[in-house]
């Protein structure tokens, strides 16, 4: 019966043991679940993937936050490609002109998805922006010492070879985790650039921008549906024109009345299909033609670029 007594002493003995351990236990998981959801919120805040993907990352990484968002990176990376190879058939005949203008150089590309409902989305315009920085770092080098203006075109491969100055990413690996995200094909169509020497002005003017509040966010970059560049020069009488409401102006009459050349200011109105801007009827006035509307002001207009959304475009603007 002694034996039996001391067995049950002991026995209750490791019970309490165990007890307390538990306790404790519980309430070092407690504290390490609290710890585990203020890294699970901010990793979710921060990459903008899901819930169950980042516990997922922080788990594998025994709650490294910098391994954690690096693993699911590169994990979107890999999962973005492979989506975006098996959607690269679908058509992509929606999206955004993005325009971007910096003092005398101003830049203007067509990122293109399925549907206006993704184009209205903050991460492809994120997109686009990207798109528009890296063709403005581009042509950077370019900007000294010119005495003329100059602008060209960059196509689908030329587009493919510049990186997004911000993440440091290539485009295309941005397009993938793009693509990765919104699920719908996606193609970087083109851009065109133009330089401007100090006595020129670059308008710009872009048509049907959304006007969804993730919009505002991109204060550098205007989307929309329709977008033009005006290069504009003044003369040495005319220094004190409002050169950015005359190049805005300029910029909503070439989408709006779609003129295929410049034209010169001893050109004649030719009818209802006139496609020289110069001898066109002024979009904001009709009463008289561009070329007046340029002459009271002072201003020559030396070119322009126009990108539609989704339009056919020339071998020249493709490359």
């Amino acid at each position: 019966m002694a034996h039996f007594a001391l067995f049950g002493v002991i026995r209750v003995g490791i019970s309490k043991i165990f007890s307390n351990h538990s306790v404790r236990s519980l309430h070092s998981s407690v504290r390490l679940l609290a710890a585990d959801k203020d890294l699970l919120v901010r990793l979710r805040k921060k990459t903008g993937f899901s819930f169950s993907n980042c516990k997922k990352a922080l788990e594998k990484f025994n709650n490294s936050f910098k391994e954690a968002e690096a693993w699911l990176q590169e994990q979107a990376q890999k999962e973005g490609w492979a989506k975006a190879s098996k959607l690269q058939s679908r058509k992509a005949k929606q999206g955004l002109i993005g325009v971007h203008h910096d003092g005398n150089s101003a830049v203007m590309v067509e990122v293109n998805c399925e549907t206006d409902f993704v184009a209205r989305n903050a991460t492809f315009q994120e997109l686009v922006k990207q798109t528009a920085l890296a063709a403005m770092v581009h042509h950077k080098e370019k900007r000294e010492n010119l005495s003329a203006y100059c602008k060209g075109f960059l196509g689908p491969s030329e587009l493919s070879q510049l990186k997004c100055s911000i993440s440091g990413k290539s485009l295309p690996d941005q397009l993938a985790l793009t693509v990765g995200k919104l699920g719908e094909n996606m193609t970087l169509r083109r851009a065109a650039w133009v330089l401007a020497p100090s006595d020129c002005y670059i308008g710009t003017y872009v048509h049907g921008a959304l006007p969804d509040a993730a919009v505002t966010s991109h204060a550098t970059v205007l989307f929309g549906k329709y977008g033009a560049l005006v290069i504009c020069q003044q003369s040495a009488e005319n220094l004190r024109t409002n050169l950015q409401d005359i190049g805005r102006k300029l910029g909503q009459h070439v989408v709006g009345m779609v003129p295929l050349s410049v034209g010169s200011l001893e050109d004649e109105p030719s009818g209802e299909s006139e496609t020289r801007m110069l001898a066109q009827s002024f979009l904001l006035d009709p009463g008289i033609t561009v070329g007046q509307y340029v002459q009271v002001n002072n201003i020559t207009v030396l070119d322009f670029v126009r990108f539609e959304c989704g339009e056919e475009i020339d071998s020249a603007e493709a490359t």
